[in-house]
């Protein structure tokens, strides 16, 4: 009996130490993305639906730990801003290497920089270099081909220098972004700007490599091995699905065929999150607003523009149609920065706007306008971007519109890359859009409203606001330059160039066996420190 009881106590002993090895988490995550994203290259997109592929697959000076979100070094070892705020200094770690295994030096980040600033690349996002770094609008335009009067230099293999035209104590927080982050010279020289079309040749540098691009379907990324830290990096794939329908997203997740989703279905968030089902909410520094085409008649007219915004009822597409947890918005600019405890919202006009709608003000507007009753007004285009959430707010808005202002309005959608080109062409009346900010500062939204500025998708155009914006960006007084932004921003909302809807928060969902992810106020997720438990 002894032996008996010997051999079954071993063979559960083997039996257990089989089920805890079979057992041991597989480092691998598939997660869907409700968008795919109209381009991946780090150094032309602005599109937010590329973000979470692009903060995995490259790393730029500086970054975010994944712990705290608080800046840290990423390439970069170290770095030192001089006492006037005007020259950043930065030194490379050691052996930096590109996922292909070839070296990568500080050369890499002003061949990207020279790459960025020139005008056949079309980068979107080529203003945070022309507004703040010494001679870069002056190349982009052509006024000299001598890329040495750029102030972006790389003085040695490990070393960057970059000079600014004035201070911008915010300007440590702008690299941080994609933008910034560097591209190998050979790939893009070889292949053009289908480089980024193959995996083979989408060479990166941050945690992760691309091993599939899989067009309209997927991105598969594995750990990269030549990654500075690699040894920190615990996943070994991550699998981004793009699938547009929510409903099909939702059933895979609660097949267990996701770990996570970018975007909750508003109809089930209340049932999702009673049932703890992995909804993750955090803090967002961004805000959902529908883009006016201020260059187009009769939108031209900002008593147009202020009877479109007090015709819709934030409050009952918050409630009622989103379903979800939000603040209604009353301006562009969110909520989230704060200097000594003030918030940049504190005591801000709502601009004679309120959660509900205000029919007979709206009408008001209207007839002021020169179309009493809706009477003579053309039929407005609403556009939006395939998205089950968006299409439902689309078509609340669209019964507001005609309810409240006695106008017709013709419903349009395409997928996001379609739509954001019309969007950027102008080739549209009202269109679904928002903003995530891209750092933690007014900056990153005061650019959407400037003349000219690539992110001014409503043409809307007003020379103070333009002097004001630009007057705030170089003040080192963080307190007083606020209220040079509070202003600028009151001049523009008093003209209702956007229809802001309500202040975002970030929600997404994820299995609670997923761990170590961050995902930062402009709801970008960085995976580099995650894991699955069992």
């Amino acid at each position: 009996m002894r032996k008996l009881l010997t051999m079954l106590l071993v063979l559960m002993m083997a039996l257990s130490m089989v089920q805890a090895a079979g057992a041991e988490a597989a480092q691998e995550i598939v997660y869907a993305l409700a968008n795919e994203p109209d381009g991946i290259d780090p150094s032309v997109t602005n599109n937010s639906f590329a973000s979470n592929i692009l903060v995995n697959a490259f790393e730029g000076l500086v970054t975010y730990d994944t712990a705290t979100g608080a800046l840290i070094p990423g390439e970069a070892e170290s770095y030192e801003i001089s006492e006037d705020g005007l020259v950043y200094t930065f030194i490379l770690r050691d052996g930096l290497k590109w996922s292909d295994g070839s070296d990568h030096t500080a050369q890499d980040y002003a061949y990207t920089i020279k790459r960025i600033l020139t005008p056949a690349t079309t980068a979107k996002y080529v203003n945070l270099v022309t507004d703040y770094v010494v001679g870069a609008q002056e190349y982009y335009d052509g006024v000299t081909d001598d890329f040495d009067t750029v102030g972006f230099k790389a003085l040695d293999d490990k070393t960057i220098q970059i000079t600014l035209k004035d201070n911008a104590s915010h300007f440590i927080d702008i690299l941080t972004m994609f933008t910034f982050s560097p591209v190998q010279a050979a790939t893009v020289e070889a292949n053009g700007d289908q480089w980024t079309n193959k995996a083979e040749t989408y060479v990166t540098n941050g945690p992760f490599r691309v091993t599939e691009l899989n067009m309209g379907e997927s991105v598969v990324m594995e750990k990269n091995p030549h990654y500075y830290g690699a040894d920190g990096v615990k996943l070994e794939k991550i699998t981004f699905r793009y699938i547009s329908d929510l409903g099909t997203s939702l059933m895979a997740y609660e097949n267990g065929e996701l770990h996570g989703m970018n975007t909750i279905p508003s109809s089930d968030y209340a049932r999702l999150k009673a049932e703890d089902a992995g909804v993750v909410v955090s803090p967002s520094y961004g805000t959902v607003f529908y883009d006016i085409n201020n260059a187009k008649a009769p939108f031209d007219n900002p008593l147009v523009r202020k009877a479109l915004n007090l015709a819709v009822d934030r409050i009952a597409i918050i409630e009622d149609v989103v379903q979800t947890d939000a603040v209604p918005a009353f301006s562009y600019i969110s909520p989230g920065y704060v200097v000594d405890d003030e918030d940049f919202v504190d005591g801000r006009d709502n601009f004679e706007l309120s959660e509900e709608a205000d029919p007979e003000a709206a009408q008001a507007a209207l007839a002021e306008a020169g179309y009493p009753g809706g009477e003579g007004f053309p039929v407005l285009e609403l556009s939006y971007y395939t998205n089950e959430t968006v299409k439902k707010v689309v078509e609340a808005m669209a019964e507001m519109f005609e309810t409240n202002l006695g106008i017709t309005v013709n419903i349009s959608n395409a997928d996001w890359a379609i739509f954001y080109e019309d969007v950027r062409a102008g080739k549209y009346d009202v269109a679904a859009m928002g903003w995530s900010g891209d750092y933690l500062h007014p900056m990153t939204f005061m650019p959407l409203l400037k003349t000219g500025d690539e992110s001014n998708n409503v043409f809307y155009s007003n020379p103070e606001y333009d002097a004001l914006v630009e007057k705030g960006s170089v003040m080192t007084d963080a307190k007083a330059a606020m209220e040079v932004f509070r202003e600028a921003e009151a001049l523009a909302c008093n003209e209702y160039p956007v229809l802001p809807l309500y202040y975002k928060s970030n929600m997404m969902l994820m299995h609670d066996n997923v761990a170590g992810y961050y995902v930062d106020p402009t709801n970008q997720m960085y995976l580099r420190n995650a894991y699955v438990v069992e």
